[in-house]
């Protein structure tokens, strides 16, 4: 039986726009992927809990607040302490260029700014599936 990828899509912290997380929740699930939306206001332990409980493959942070130097690291790091650090981490939201890199060099896979194509976050994590195959 084939297994479908599971993405959990998160709102971290004080956002409150959740619009573009529930586009992309619904464009993955589209997709055939199995999605597990948080809702928000998640804090980082929130969301490192439900990776763990749901068994996610992939993990999709929505952060527009302007706080993601601080949220994402945080999950990161939770990730790695509860030993969940192989889940693909991409992150979409208003996240300036510097910071994009940054993000990456501390091991987001990718990170989706607003006006990216949803085709293009479903295939980055279409490959991800393709790849665990």
């Amino acid at each position: 039986m084939e297994r479908h990828l599971r993405v959990v899509i998160a709102k971290p912290g004080l956002d409150g726009h959740d619009r573009g997380a529930k586009v992309i929740a619904r464009a993955l699930r589209d997709a055939g992927m199995e999605v597990v939306y948080t809702g928000l206001h998640q804090t980082p332990e929130q969301i490192v809990e439900t990776i763990l409980e749901e068994d996610a493959d992939a993990l999709g942070v929505s952060v527009l607040s302007g706080a993601h130097m601080t949220l994402v690291p945080r999950i990161l790091d939770l990730m790695r302490e509860r030993g969940v650090d192989d889940v693909c981490v991409v992150v979409g939201g208003t996240i300036p260029p510097d910071d994009a890199e940054e993000l990456k060099r501390l091991g987001v896979a990718e990170v989706f700014t607003p006006g990216s194509p949803t085709g293009a976050i479903v295939e980055f994590l279409a490959t991800l599936a393709a790849t665990e195959a």
